[in-house]
């Protein structure tokens, strides 16, 4: 059984997490779970999320963007309120931001996003990333 739809076309969130996406290379979207994903192949950013709160309880978090993060950056952002830590996705080291938790620091998703990104392309697309973040055109 396909899991339902869990989110809108027409969110603002989603239209903006989906210009800084699909700007990185042979970046594309697709929907798993009910819920936008996008990959290069590998998956690097989801819009929304859940958290278990205790077994067969969950708390939906529909407006957020997920992405994996470096172990380093772990502390400190699982130290900031509007961080979750994903069902599912949270043990191989996701983090969710909760979009509503705060007025949105559009340049602080792109950071997150381009950070998930590099550490789930390969090594030709991030040097594809690179040379065109070098461009002066």
């Amino acid at each position: 059984m396909p899991h339902p739809i869990m989110f809108r076309d027409d969110d603002p969130g989603l239209a903006e997490l989906r210009r800084i996406a699909l700007g990185y290379p042979e970046a594309f979207e697709k929907v798993s779970w009910g819920r936008p994903v996008f990959c290069a192949p590998k998956m690097f950013a989801m819009y929304g999320g859940s958290q278990k709160i205790r077994p067969g309880q969950m708390t939906q978090y529909p407006h957020s963007v997920l992405v994996k993060v470096d172990e380093s950056e772990r502390p400190a952002l699982q130290a900031d309120p509007r961080f979750f830590h994903p069902a599912y996705m949270g043990p191989s080291g996701w983090l969710g931001l909760d979009l509503t938790a705060a007025p949105v620091d559009w340049d602080e998703v792109r950071e997150l996003i381009d950070a998930s990104y590099r550490l789930c392309a390969s090594r030709r697309l991030i040097r594809i990333l690179d040379e065109q973040s070098s461009d002066p055109a």
